[in-house]
């Protein structure tokens, strides 16, 4: 996984890029009727319910804005919220206070709602040792967010990106000339680089993970779109030799089901392609 420098470094260019596409060249409505002494305050009201999510990052973007703003939060990252709920007050100059308020709102309502799958998704799998894992299916330009809501949610991340992992997938496989060459080729790889990064392999059927254990090496097997019984055959096959994860269309529906076949991890695109962003509100007071 990446480092937390790294990390922080993603969230400062995620804010950085976003006013820059937001803002340009001026608020211009703002500064039009707006003086530019006035100050002012503003609540954060939820019309919905879920996890709430974005709170310390929309700390980062008033201050990117405006260092003077003050925040004032009476509800925490990753606590449930329901309609009429206020988050967090904001103080000081109404120009910074307007400036900042889509950038926050968007990045909330979308955090808030993949916390909330997320949340949802875990809350299926207790009793069980199956953690729910993230994808690389995300939003291009906010990734880091959406990871981080995830992880609010009370998910894990799955690599962060090409860079932090290796992940050998079914194009890899057919490209390389095969499982067994395509890990053969990674090893070499890695050693020539001189670079720790642990390895994924995906498997389409049981004889592709006895060919990537009988390879070795191999931190974690993808148990790629099999059914409850193939999951559990290739679960006992596995043994302890490596991790397991299975993805592939798991649902709500199917999750507690898949966690029973007795794997480590579950891994969902859902999680991040597919929610509704919650609906909440800037309010000058």
């Amino acid at each position: 996984m990446i480092s937390q420098q790294q990390f922080k470094k993603e969230l400062e260019l995620i804010i950085i890029n976003a006013v820059r596409e937001d803002v340009g060249t001026g608020d211009h409505t703002s500064l039009s009727c707006i003086p530019s002494d006035a100050h002012g305050k503003a609540k954060l009201l939820v019309k919905d319910s879920g996890i709430i999510a974005g709170v310390v990052f929309a700390k980062m973007i008033f201050s990117y804005v405006d260092p003077t703003l003050q925040v004032e939060i009476f509800i925490e990252d990753g606590e449930r919220v329901s309609f009429g709920d206020v988050v967090f007050h904001v103080s000081g100059k109404s120009q910074s206070i307007l400036k900042a308020e889509r950038l926050v709102l968007n990045a909330m309502q979308r955090m808030s709602a993949i916390a909330t799958k997320t949340r949802s998704f875990a809350d299926l799998l207790k009793g069980t040792k199956t953690k729910v894992l993230d994808t690389r299916k995300t939003t291009p330009g906010i990734r880091a967010i959406e990871k981080w809501a995830v992880t609010i949610g009370g998910g894990e991340n799955h690599r962060f990106a090409l860079y932090d992992m290796i992940m050998i997938k079914d194009n890899h496989i057919d490209f390389a000339g095969g499982i067994t060459q395509a890990i053969h080729k990674t090893k070499a790889y890695l050693a020539a680089k001189k670079l720790a990064l642990k390895i994924i392999v995906e498997a389409r059927n049981l004889k592709e993970i006895q060919e990537i254990l009988d390879s070795g090496g191999v931190y974690r097997i993808l148990i790629d779109n099999f059914n409850y019984q193939d999951t559990r055959k290739a679960v006992a096959l596995i043994g302890d030799r490596c991790l397991t994860e299975s993805s592939g269309g798991i649902n709500e529906e199917t999750i507690k089901k898949y966690a029973a076949c007795g794997v480590d991890f579950i891994s969902s695109g859902a999680l991040t392609h597919s929610v509704y962003n919650m609906d909440l509100s800037l309010k000058a007071m």
